[in-house]
């Protein structure tokens, strides 16, 4: 499993008055340590993760491939902290050049002219003549998923007025399935790209998801997903839920927080996002069960988390989870906030506490709301500092984080992508090919070490 999360980016005037750099000047102001060590902005690091400059000036960061949700939440942890210290080092920069701005950077989906950038989800599958018909069974769980992990959404009317919505991202999808990515823009994109082994493998690649501030939510995401695909895996059929017109039930379901929205089904008759999401969840549960999986500490809890979220919901009492999920913690970070100032959701303070919420800089809300308990973590102090240099070590990340770190700091040329390491010398280069995702050592790659 891996997460992929392009973030925005801003420099904000510290006078009020124009910024003093635009969001092209400011990635490139941002990514200057990242061009000073690997002289380009699309780099592999030393704990496996991929840090670019994506199209559109979007900082984006890659997780390293993992095989546990522990290590891919600190993996994606790993590259907020990277990426603040990044942006640390670049407003130091700006106030000793005496420019008056100060560069955020903002885990969300919707800039302020309604452009979208976004977080995608990629899981390793087997590679199946039925892959088509297997992920299109997933699609209704995806388009209702937002009631469980949306990151809240402030949507603006023609008139003016605010209402709170699940889901950044809902009303930026045009397609359920296809393989094109910002054309059509699908929840689910079908290019053949494993990054392994393709005779074995296929990665299923999933646009739909918000990008997440709290780690409990980033996990259930995560967890979800994967108990649903281990079901598919195993040969286990999803209910029968094929949503007769996906594009509007996904706005459908963003727009109506009591999750009663009625959702017409491909057979006839009506279904709710509730309903989709209590049997899919039963469904993969029941599987676990009847196989006698074993889950550990970390699932054990976010698939309980899938129900209280699923329940809160149906309920309108989200006070159970207001610490867990991000659209309820934003939805109850705004009301406390509207009711001591006597404002309404349109007021230009909630759009800027929204971007606070998302903003993960020093600037950023999500430290002190961690802290103070608003916001539960996960993650053992010290865990996402560690992942910032050391590679998850029970899959291929670790050989190629070891490859990457030993080059740095032997100051050799080199290339590294997910398949690939090579060692750049005057008569040419020697490569190797690491085509199973699961492989911890490798004798070629051991040998290309030795060398530097």
């Amino acid at each position: 499993m891996g997460i992929e999360t392009e973030y925005g980016i801003t420099c904000a005037s510290m006078n009020g008055g124009t910024p003093p750099l635009d969001p092209e000047e400011s990635a490139q102001r941002l990514f200057r340590p990242v061009i000073a060590q690997s002289r380009s902005t699309n780099t592999f690091l030393g704990n496996g993760a991929r840090l670019y400059l994506d199209v559109g000036s979007h900082p984006e960061y890659a997780t390293a491939e993992c095989d546990s949700v522990d290590d891919l939440l600190a993996n994606d942890r790993a590259g907020e902290l990277l990426f603040a210290d990044l942006a640390a080092q670049a407003n130091t920069s700006l106030e000793s050049e005496g420019l008056a701005g100060r560069i955020h950077l903002f885990k969300n989906n919707l800039d302020a002219e309604g452009n979208s950038f976004g977080c995608h989800e990629n899981y390793l599958v087997s590679r199946r003549p039925d892959y088509r018909s297997r992920i299109s069974s997933m699609v209704p769980y995806f388009v209702t998923r937002q009631i469980c992990t949306g990151a809240g959404h402030l949507a603006r009317g023609d008139d003016g007025s605010v209402r709170y919505e699940f889901s950044q991202r809902a009303r930026q999808m045009w397609d359920a399935i296809s393989s094109a990515s910002t054309r059509s823009r699908p929840m689910i994109n079908t290019r053949d790209e494993p990054h392994g082994d393709a005779e074995k493998y296929r990665r299923m690649h999933v646009i739909v998801g918000d990008s997440n501030i709290a780690q409990t939510t980033t996990a259930l995401k995560v967890a979800a997903t994967e108990a649903i695909l281990i079901m598919i895996e195993d040969g286990g059929i999803l209910p029968n839920l094929a949503l007769a017109e996906p594009m509007e039930a996904i706005r459908a379901t963003s727009a109506d927080l009591s999750g009663q929205t009625p959702l017409e089904l491909e057979s006839g008759g009506t279904t709710t996002p509730i309903d989709i999401q209590r049997r899919t969840r039963d469904a993969a549960l029941n599987h676990l069960d009847r196989k006698g999986y074993e889950l550990d500490e970390t699932r054990t809890y976010l698939l309980d988390l899938w129900g209280r979220a699923i329940d809160a919901v149906d309920s309108g009492d989200y006070s159970g989870i207001v610490t867990e999920i991000d659209w309820a913690a934003k939805l109850n970070l705004f009301s406390r906030y509207c009711d001591r100032g006597g404002l309404t959701f349109a007021d230009p303070r909630i759009a800027r506490l929204n971007l606070a919420y998302h903003d993960i800089t020093a600037n950023g809300l999500r430290g002190s709301m961690e802290q103070g308990g608003l916001l539960r973590t996960l993650l053992p102090e010290g865990i996402a500092e560690r992942a910032m240099t050391v590679p998850p070590q029970t899959t291929r990340a670790k050989i190629r984080g070891e490859f990457v770190s030993r080059a740095q700091d032997g100051r050799r040329d080199y290339m590294a992508d997910w398949m690939n390491l090579r060692l750049m010398e005057a008569q040419g280069a020697r490569s190797v090919v690491l085509k199973d995702p699961f492989a911890t050592v490798d004798e070629a790659a051991d040998s290309l070490m030795a060398e530097i």
